[in-house]
């Protein structure tokens, strides 16, 4: 269910908080300290070991799997607008280096995309297969 999915989100994250708070005691800063980060790391590598060590219903893997796959990106999507907002606090050289690294990331997708094996073709889908062997009408 999509609940055990929520229990575990819930779980790690406040974990990561947890830990990023103590991690920001330690060091002397009065912040926590990649506690989300760290949250996400918890979540990614539990997900992955309760697939292989627990056998979970179908639809109990399915709600972990969904929220594993959406926490991610809502963390990334939570730090790029603080970001944004110190960016513009920073002044125009800080925007300047921001635009710069999203312009070089765009840049480099074609390069890294040519890097590797060319990858397999997908295997066709059986309902075309089954389009693909009736006979036609037309002849």
């Amino acid at each position: 269910m999509i609940v055990y999915g929520v229990a575990l989100l819930g779980i790690c994250l406040l974990a990561g908080v947890i830990l990023g708070d103590l991690i920001g005691q330690t060091i002397g800063v009065q912040a926590n300290v990649g506690g989300v980060g760290i949250a996400m790391l918890l979540l990614v590598v539990v997900a992955s070991k309760s697939n292989k060590r627990i056998q979970l219903g179908a639809l109990t893997g399915q709600g972990i799997s969904f929220w594993s796959a959406m926490y991610i990106p809502i963390v990334v999507a939570m730090a790029a607008k603080q970001n944004v907002l110190g960016a513009i606090e920073g002044g125009p050289l800080a925007l300047l280096a921001g635009i710069a690294a999203v312009v070089a990331s765009f840049v480099m997708i074609p390069l890294l995309s040519r890097i590797g094996e060319p990858a397999e073709p997908l295997p066709i889908l059986e309902t075309q297969e089954k389009v693909d062997s009736e006979p036609s009408s037309n002849g």
